[in-house]
């Protein structure tokens, strides 16, 4: 897991070549007027996700993992916690949908969880090995816009 300013972007040299794309796609993307919806960047091996909600409350965060791609997540507007964790730690809570890419977990033993936060103009990176609850609120239930760059591995 990554958590920077998109400012920095050009300083992870090291990143597989499609991470580096979408990061560049954030960095030089104004996002102020795209509306909610799918973007493609590099046909199904990169592609955005815009959208927008109120943060929701800790008691209602799930985790979640993906098999076939890499998110990076970046704020637009507002700001978020996001829970983060090994996904070893990690049992199935649903089956893995195939097609969404996306299974949610449930934590195999009791232990706390692990925040960052993210605000406008961060991003954070989710490898499959990295189980996240995303859109948890900071204070009360806030507005959020975000892109979730999909990057297949």
């Amino acid at each position: 897991m990554i958590k920077d300013n998109i400012k920095n972007a050009e300083t992870y040299t090291d990143l597989p070549e499609r991470v580096k794309i979408g990061l560049k796609y954030l960095a030089e993307t104004d996002f102020s007027c795209m509306k909610n919806g799918k973007y493609e960047i590099s046909g199904d091996k990169i592609f955005a996700i815009v959208q927008d909600y109120l943060s929701k409350p800790l008691k209602d965060a799930k985790f979640e993992a993906h098999r076939k791609h890499t998110d990076i997540q970046y704020i637009i507007e507002g700001e978020e916690q996001i829970g983060i964790d090994d996904a070893d730690n990690f049992s199935e809570e649903t089956s893995y949908d195939d097609e969404k890419d996306i299974i949610f977990l449930k934590r195999k033993q009791k232990g706390s969880m692990d925040f960052i936060k993210l605000k406008q103009k961060e991003f954070a990176i989710f490898t499959p090995k990295d189980a996240h609850a995303p859109s948890i609120a900071v204070d009360d239930s806030n507005y959020v816009k975000k892109v979730v760059v999909k990057v297949l591995i």
